[in-house]
């Protein structure tokens, strides 16, 4: 079962019920080697699903002093398809190493390079 590690949206209550038609249960976790910044999000569906028009994004840093707060869920295949879709194309998903040692997917900025990620 795939997991996947949210810092915004797909933690509220709505975005789960619209995205996956049900609410998650997940632990608290952290993300070294990053930063939360914002993206302006102009697809009127996902806005109207979170409410908002500026959504958290990830910017790799690589210092193990940069952390960013989240949730790590349990999904299935065909959710993390639904997360997706959900997802606007300033971010794609990348699998990462949590804190806990947990493995997870994570959407970070796709306009930024990560080469150079050992994920």
């Amino acid at each position: 079962m795939p997991k996947l590690f949210s810092y915004g949206t797909l933690q509220q209550e709505n975005v789960q019920l619209a995205t996956f038609g049900r609410t998650l249960a997940g632990q608290r976790d952290q993300l070294a080697g990053y930063v939360q910044t914002e993206v302006e999000i102009s697809d009127p569906e996902v806005v109207a699903a979170s409410g908002k028009t500026h959504h958290p994004i990830l910017l790799f840093t690589g210092l193990p002093t940069d952390h960013v707060s989240g949730t790590v869920f349990d999904i299935t295949d065909t959710e993390l398809a639904q997360a997706d879709e959900y997802e606007v194309d300033d971010y794609r998903r990348i699998a990462v190493t949590m804190a806990s040692g947990t493995r997870a997917w994570v959407y970070v900025d796709a306009r930024q390079d990560l080469s150079h990620d050992v994920a």
